[in-house]
């Protein structure tokens, strides 16, 4: 399962005249499932049930 837009991802870096790799999106979307993980277990762990910013 994706949790990115790849066009979106791809659109951010040509602006920076850059170039995205076919799998970019694919290794961003697992960074951020990893990520929200952390975050879903640092809300736990602080006794609450709502995953906030600063949980990232």
């Amino acid at each position: 399962m994706s949790y990115v837009v790849a066009s979106k991802i791809k659109e951010l870096i040509k602006k920076h005249n850059m170039m995205a790799a076919g799998d970019l999106a694919e290794s961003a979307s697992a960074f951020l499932e990893d990520a929200l993980e952390a975050a879903v277990k640092r809300a736990g762990d602080n006794g609450r049930k709502t995953v906030r910013p600063c949980d990232l």
